[in-house]
C-alpha cells in the first residue's frame, strides 16, 4: 500500500506562484511512475504533468507547457509541480498519483493507470 499526501496548495494572485509537494509512503518510490492531476468544479480530473521514475522523461497537459514544471527527490520520495504564471482557471484540487513497478522510461499519463492517489490540496488563482 502506498500513501501520497500532498502539500502546498492556498491561495494565490493571477501571476504568481505555487510549489506543490507530495511525499510518498513506502521504500520503492523509485519505482513509482508519478502524476499531478487537477480537477475543478463540474470538469472532470485531468492530466497536468507527469514523469518517469527516474525523472529522466517528462509530460505535461498544453496549459502545464511553459509555466508548470514536475520533478522528484527519490531521496526524499518526494515529487514537486512548480507553478508559474498562474491563472485563475488554474483552480482546482490538484492530486498526485502514483504506479508502482513502471519501466524505467515510461510516462502514465492515463488517470486510469494509476493505482494509489493522494487526497488532494486546493489551488485556488485570484484574478
Amino acid at each position: 500500500q502506498v500513501q501520497l499526501v500532498e502539500s502546498g496548495g492556498g491561495l494565490v494572485q493571477a501571476g504568481g506562484s505555487l510549489r506543490l509537494s507530495c511525499v510518498a509512503s513506502g521504500r520503492s518510490f523509485s519505482s513509482y511512475g508519478m502524476g499531478w492531476f487537477r480537477q475543478a468544479p463540474g470538469k472532470e480530473r485531468e492530466l497536468v504533468a507527469a514523469i518517469s521514475r527516474g525523472g529522466r522523461n517528462t509530460d505535461y497537459s498544453d496549459s502545464a507547457k511553459g509555466r508548470f514544471t514536475i520533478s522528484r527527490d527519490n531521496a526524499k520520495n518526494t515529487v514537486y509541480l512548480q507553478m508559474n504564471s498562474l491563472k485563475p482557471e488554474d483552480t482546482a484540487v490538484y492530486y498526485c498519483a502514483a504506479r508502482p513497478n513502471t519501466w524505467d522510461s515510461a510516462v502514465v499519463v492515463a488517470a486510469a493507470r494509476y493505482d494509489y492517489w493522494g487526497p488532494g490540496t486546493q489551488v485556488t488563482v485570484s484574478s
